[in-house]
């Protein structure tokens, strides 16, 4: 028999549910992603800290966990509601039921909820903060996110970023020397550049950057990560001192950061993008790529640097996508390049940043 479970938001909506994963009580920014497979990978990305993960693909679970695939040491969200919970779930290389690791990891789940209903919500009237609890007291849980406050109030990256500098060798020997920022990094970017012939040291998004020297790496990257970059832009201004001296990569909050050091400006999304099929045009190319995306802020084109030039937007809302410097050789993107889950089709940015290395 499954236990009632209840989430609240804070315009006084009440979704009930039945409870699975940990039983406790968690408070986020309600958000749904729209992906049909992945959710491991949402789960463990560090994207969605501080956030209540909605999947609006309906059933939950079928494939279990598998072992590898996951994008951080820990899930990120702070709850997971779903649709259908598969009981009976199956694959060669299962090795635990979502409904354990959400367990092990203490993070409390909600199933059997109107997801189309609360996605809709969500889409009309913007993302809103909400509270997963056993308890259907509006009252009281509207006091305790009012307490709580909103979601930009809080550094989010803080909690998601790595503590010291760890270093991950690749086995193809090139002697590249990658410098990656962990704003709330994805393995699968150190992946990617490990495949390809890179040397990755990741570093905390705190690290003193002025002690980093251009003779000691070829390029720096800046990974995604969770909340508002106006939280952490102005305790981060020598990574300006990187990026106009290496060859550097933006990536999601990453590209974020990389607009506002070089004078740009942010605004927050009424919904987000998050999702698989992301349709992104390359305004180099003309080439329309489907891409996977899991923010909700984004590059404003008010007051947009004269040192930058769009060379991507987001067809569905015409909403900056990437940019590059005109004359320096930084290269920026909205998107998740490294995707998982999500389409492959925009790898080649690495290809296109590692060029800048070489050069």
């Amino acid at each position: 028999m499954f236990k009632e479970r209840y989430l609240i938001l804070n315009d006084g909506s009440l979704y009930q549910g039945y409870a699975f994963g940990h039983d406790g009580e968690s408070i986020g920014e309600v958000v749904f992603n729209t992906s049909m497979t992945g959710y491991q990978e949402m789960l463990t990305d560090p994207s969605y800290g501080g956030q209540i993960l909605i999947s609006t693909y309906p059933m939950i679970g079928n494939y279990w966990v598998l072992e590898g695939i996951n994008e951080s040491s820990n899930i990120q969200v702070k709850s997971y509601v779903i649709r259908d919970l598969c009981e009976e779930p199956f694959h060669y290389g299962n090795r635990e039921t979502l409904d354990n690791f959400l367990l092990k990891n203490k993070i409390p789940g909600i199933h059997s909820i109107d997801t189309r209903s609360l996605t809709r919500k969500i889409r009309n009237y913007g993302a809103k903060m909400g509270i997963v609890t056993n308890s259907n007291n509006i009252e009281e849980a509207l006091d305790k996110l009012n307490n709580f406050g909103k979601y930009e109030d809080y550094n989010y990256v803080e909690e998601v970023s790595s503590k010291s500098v760890s270093k991950f060798a690749s086995n193809l020997k090139k002697n590249i020397s990658i410098a990656l920022i962990d704003f709330g990094v994805k393995n699968n970017i150190i992946r990617i550049l490990n495949s390809r012939g890179c040397d990755v040291t990741v570093y905390p998004w705190d690290y003193d950057f002025k002690s980093i020297s251009k003779l000691d790496y070829d390029g720096v990257v800046l990974s995604p990560g969770p909340g508002d970059p106006d939280s952490i832009s102005n305790k981060i201004p020598d990574l300006k001192i990187l990026s106009d001296n290496i060859p550097t990569l933006g990536i999601c909050l990453g590209h974020q950061i990389l607009a506002k050091l070089y004078g740009g400006k942010t605004f927050k999304l009424l919904f987000g993008h998050r999702g698989g099929n992301q349709p992104v045009k390359d305004l180099v190319t003309g080439r329309v790529y489907p891409t996977a995306q899991n923010h909700g802020f984004a590059v404003s084109k008010e007051s947009f640097p004269k040192t930058l030039e769009v060379t991507h937007l987001n067809i569905n809302d015409d909403t900056i996508s990437g940019f590059k410097h005109k004359y320096k050789p930084i290269l920026s993107i909205q998107y998740h390049s490294e995707a998982c889950p999500g389409p492959v089709d925009s790898e080649y940015i690495f290809d296109e940043f590692l060029r800048n290395v070489s050069q």
